[in-house]
């Protein structure tokens, strides 16, 4: 075992020592649920009426098994739609896994489903603005569909953006049961993502027509299975690979590849043996300190979504954990870059699984000590075990093999020793405009240093009308403010990427700065996000003005105004321009705009986490029940 690199060492030491309280009380909660559970199945603890409709829609076999006080029931949590080519796939998962569970004695039923949206399809729309409070929602309805209190196991099946977030949030609510999470797998490479970016470009410039860049679209997303950039929805594939959560190397094989129903088999049958074994473990120890750091550490490595500042930060603190901003940068200074994939390079998530994939990445950053291998796992004790790749026998079962040591691809992978680049893809900036985050891993390098006049801005309509009349055509900072969570929800503003690209190609300095999101798919531009405190809550970003020079340094991690530093504090905030959200749904959550919290904080509705005291659970007697 390597020793582990110190700054990973240091940082990992931090973030254990600051979440000392807040994570001995979730272990106390899920230690408290465990035992309970040991005893017997947490379904025999219901009254004769209750149990009654636990069973009622169960088949003989399956209603004899979940009556008896052995046996184990698995809880299902699907975010199956057809709207999500991501999520298709999973329409016959549940069969499959009941099956399984069968043939084991055990019984798997559809606890519930949780809702997912597609921000491919609400991009530059008013149901992007939903899109952040839909994880907070999903985890809400995970805890909903797990709160019957008749599973020993649980399934969480996901994929795209803010749903596996949310299903984990929800889960370590249920911190003690034994849970997985069950990808589907990408959709094969189709259209290149690079020539996509740059019909798009053409559309915006308006060299190229409306069927033309339909016919473009089209092509890139074509099939079941995730899109195949490296956005959110993969960053969490690979996530949940490296933090333990996944079978080894399960992320990116295809949604019609025999491995990817192998895996799903092999899954079901793993999480019926840990809760029936003796040394059951839930989905609560799993994710630990060390776990949390490895993924940041992951998603540094990669390039990964800059979604994940928060979202990392919101499933760390459902687990009792306190990671902040400052891990991210401090880790990102030891952290190298060892992957290109697009929109940090030409390759897509099929290339970067061939050259070596999840079981190549785990084993380099082992290897130089920038993870740490003594975690617990799904799979067992000690990450070493994901440096394997799954593949079908001969015999049509399962296994796991060495994946290659070499990267086969070193365009698209390659180890730590010789990375792409010395530091990771995620920046923190810090000045006089508050702080933000920043995506180096596809900048280049003249482009990580803008210094011009802002144009500022409260909506994204307003930028593409100035666009469209030419009025950016010059070095710009364009400042879009009230896109925070608590102004709208933090719409991700991707409708802004092609022109600010196309002003980039016309050889103009280009930043964004934003209070708002961008997400994975950014690429070239760089683009200060996440800006905290927002404008709505009277940051800095609300006193900027037109005109005023603004310099976006992510070699140095700053993010400040040039103005006279007296005559800026004289200023006072901007009075908000944009209207409370109403239509397509958002007047039902300006609940969670009231409540949202900070960007580097997470972004969730749920205070402090960790801080949730233990609940007395009233049980009534058996006859009294219902």
């Amino acid at each position: 075992m390597a020793a582990v690199h110190p700054v990973v060492a240091d940082v990992t030491a931090r973030v254990t020592e600051r979440s000392r309280a807040s994570r001995t009380a979730y272990l106390q909660r899920i230690s408290r649920a465990a035992s309970e559970l040991s005893l017997r199945p947490a379904r025999t603890e219901l009254g004769c009426s209750n149990l009654a409709h636990a069973v009622a829609a169960c088949g003989g076999a399956d209603r004899a098994v979940l009556s008896a006080e052995t046996g184990v029931g698995v809880g299902i949590v699907t975010s199956y739609n057809d709207m999500l080519s991501a999520h298709a796939p999973f329409e016959h998962y549940p069969q499959e896994i009941k099956a399984t569970a069968r043939e084991l004695g055990a019984v798997a039923r559809v606890a519930g489903g949780v809702p997912a949206m597609c921000d491919g399809v609400t991009q530059g729309r008013a149901g992007m603005e939903l899109s952040l409070f839909s994880r907070d929602v999903i985890a809400m309805s995970t805890a909903v569909a797990l709160s019957h209190d008749v599973f020993d196991a649980a399934l969480m099946l996901g994929v795209c953006d803010k749903i596996v977030p949310g299903l984990v949030m929800g889960a370590l609510s249920f911190g003690h049961l034994p849970t997985a999470l069950v990808p589907a797998g990408p959709m094969a490479s189709g259209r290149s993502n690079a020539e996509k970016a740059e019909t798009r470009k053409a559309y915006a410039a308006g060299e190229a027509g409306r069927d033309e860049l339909l016919a473009s679209e089209v092509a890139s997303y074509h099939s079941p299975g995730t899109c195949t950039f490296y956005g959110t929805a993969n960053s969490n594939q690979m996530l949940m690979d490296v933090m333990g959560l996944h079978l080894p190397g399960a992320a990116f094989v295809h949604p019609d590849d025999p491995v990817r129903a192998a895996l799903t088999d092999a899954t079901t049958r793993r999480v019926v043996q840990i809760a029936a074994g003796q040394d059951r473990y839930g989905i609560g120890q799993v994710v630990d300190e060390k776990s949390v750091v490895n993924g940041v550490v992951a998603l540094l490595a990669t390039g990964g979504s800059t979604n994940h500042t928060m979202h990392l930060v919101a499933m760390a603190a459902a687990a009792g954990i306190d990671l902040r901003w400052e891990d991210f940068d401090d880790l990102s200074t030891a952290v190298p870059l060892v992957a290109r994939i697009y929109p940090n390079g030409t390759a897509d998530v099929n290339h970067f699984h061939a050259a070596g994939g999840t079981p190549f990445l785990v084993r380099t950053l082992l290897d130089a000590g920038l993870l740490h291998e003594d975690v617990l796992t799904l799979d067992g004790p000690g990450l070493r075990r994901y440096t394997r790749r799954p593949v079908v026998g001969a015999d049509g079962s399962l296994e796991f093999v060495e994946a290659a040591e070499e990267s086969l691809d070193r365009d698209v992978l390659r180890p730590a020793h010789d990375p792409f680049e010395p530091d990771g893809g995620l920046r923190l900036l810090r000045g006089t405009l508050g702080q933000a985050v920043i995506k180096t891993s596809a900048l280049a390098e003249e482009h990580r240093v803008v210094e011009a006049p802002a144009r500022v801005f409260t909506d994204q309509v307003g930028f593409l009308q100035a666009f469209s009349r030419r009025e950016l055509d010059r070095d710009v900072v364009v400042v879009l403010r009230e896109q925070g969570p608590s102004a709208n929800g933090m719409p991700e503003l991707h409708a802004l990427t092609p022109s600010l690209g196309v002003l980039q190609k016309r050889g103009y300095a280009v930043a964004l700065v934003t209070d708002g999101r961008m997400s994975g798919a950014s690429g070239s531009i760089p683009a200060a996000i996440h800006v905290t405190p927002e404008s709505v809550h009277a940051g800095p970003i609300a006193k900027l003005r037109d005109g005023d020079v603004v310099r976006v340094d992510a070699v140095t991690g700053r993010l400040d105004v040039l103005v006279d530093e007296s005559e800026f504090a004289s200023r006072l905030p901007a009075s908000r321009v944009t209207e409370e959200g109403v239509g397509t749904g958002r007047e039902l959550f300006g609940v969670m705009r009231s409540a949202v919290g900070r960007a580097d904080e997470g972004a969730h509705v749920f205070g402090s986490l960790a801080a949730v005291p233990e609940p007395v659970v009233p049980h009534l007697p058996q006859e009294e029940s219902r």
